[in-house]
């Protein structure tokens, strides 16, 4: 796996809720290249939109480079439904196109937030090996490329 460096996505002076990202490249037999962004701290209402800007450009970094894009959310932490809502932005256009964004490992918070918001461009996975083998399925060249049945389906 290629680690890529920290990025920080916006910090405040005196404040805790600090987010960072990273990017990790990998390459599996099965589906090929996949792009991993990591990412860590605190989302909340201050910089949600930071948040929506990096996801976005994870995704079309991860398309220009023919990856497929897997959202981590092991070691975030959601303090807002804006946040919930710059997901449902960025990932509204991959359903559109009948692509799903993989979300590993959501804290129990995001992951009802994400789920009861039936976000038709996300798919939450309990584990990133999950997500990882049903990548296979979603985008293997005999699938179709479609969104969950459910809107916001789960792997749980």
């Amino acid at each position: 796996m290629e680690h890529g460096q920290l990025t920080r996505v916006r910090a405040r002076p005196g404040r805790p809720t600090l987010l960072l990202t990273q990017t990790v490249h990998a390459h599996r037999p099965e589906t090929g290249a996949v792009s991993v962004l990591k990412a860590r701290g605190t989302v909340d209402a201050s910089h949600a939109m930071e948040f929506c800007e990096a996801v976005t450009e994870h995704i079309a970094r991860a398309d220009r480079a023919g990856e497929l894009p897997v959202l981590d959310m092991t070691e975030a932490y959601v303090a807002c439904a804006a946040a919930v809502r710059a997901v449902d932005r960025v990932t509204r256009v991959l359903a559109f196109s009948g692509r799903v964004l993989p979300v590993v490992q959501p804290r129990p918070q995001l992951r009802d937030a994400l789920c009861t918001a039936g976000l038709p461009g996300v798919r939450v996975y309990a584990t990133m090996a999950a997500a990882l083998i049903s990548l296979d399925s979603l985008y293997s060249p005999a699938a179709p490329r479609r969104a969950s049945p459910r809107p916001g389906g789960t792997s749980w």
